[in-house]
């Protein structure tokens, strides 16, 4: 087991790397976390979200329910285990910019499980042995650092975010090990069967999604909320260094505690 000295030295190392990164974009409007929402560009982002609804109401509803009709269910799950299958490098290169070996052993195995006798993703025998996806990003590691999350920003097609987890997807598209690995035509393959899992997930989730986007009196304010609470339980736990809740380090608890829960659902797919 590494001693604390070298959680220390490594968490000074990495964070350096992360605060280069994120010098620009999480200045002074960064808040801590809580029930607080810092939206400072809110005319802006609700014009991009009107426009997610537009571009959902005209084209990515009508074309998921079009997959979901015409697709048989085996087939959009085998698409789907495929696309999450080639989340895996990311995930385990994130675990371990956290110092959690653990969690980087676990979805280094499972990726390993579902790619050969899963058929490369198709299907997932992995879950079925007891080695279920521990899903994180480069926005999580950025936390873990200290990083505050930011102003809420409405993507373009993506949705909600945050400035903390825009470059988080950022860093994410751009060091995705799958990127740099698979040849050209091959990732084009890739690029469409996540298109393709966003679909299923529109058509699987239908009623819900119509009745955040067209049945709330203020859809925006609401997916404002869902997002951030979600995200925020998500993320709840110590990270690295400074903690101004106690005015101290805390090197142990952060780096290993497990955020996740099943409850967790993306509050928007557009």
């Amino acid at each position: 087991m590494p001693s604390a000295s070298f959680h220390r030295r490594l968490a000074a190392r990495l964070s350096g790397v992360v605060l280069v990164v994120l010098v620009a974009a999480c200045g002074p409007a960064a808040m801590p976390p809580g029930d607080s929402i810092a939206d400072v560009d809110e005319r802006q982002n609700r014009a991009m979200h009107q426009f997610n609804v537009a571009l959902d109401r005209t084209i990515v509803a009508p074309v998921s329910r079009g997959y979901g009709t015409a697709v048989p269910a085996p087939v959009r799950q085998g698409v789907s285990n495929f696309a999450a299958n080639l989340s895996q490098p990311s995930y385990v290169l994130n675990n371990i910019l956290q110092v959690r070996l653990g969690q980087a052993t676990q979805n280094t195995l499972r990726f390993l499980l579902n790619s050969t006798i899963g058929i490369g993703g198709l299907f997932d025998p992995a879950t079925a042995l007891g080695v279920p996806a521990r899903e994180t990003d480069f926005g999580e590691t950025l936390h873990i650092y200290g990083v505050r999350e930011g102003d809420f920003i409405m993507l373009p097609v993506l949705g909600p975010s945050t400035t903390r987890d825009t470059v988080g997807l950022l860093v994410d598209i751009a060091t995705d090990p799958v990127r740099h690995v698979v040849g050209a035509p091959d990732r084009r393959y890739a690029s469409g069967a996540g298109v393709l899992d966003r679909l299923g997930e529109r058509h699987d989730n239908d009623d819900t999604i119509n009745s955040l986007l067209y049945e709330s009196a203020d859809g925006y304010a609401q997916l404002r909320s869902l997002y951030l609470q979600n995200r925020r339980f998500r993320l709840g736990g110590q990270g690295f260094g400074f903690d101004p809740a106690t005015g101290g380090d805390d090197l142990g608890a952060g780096p290993y505690a497990d955020p996740y829960a099943d409850t967790y659902v993306d509050a928007y797919a557009p």
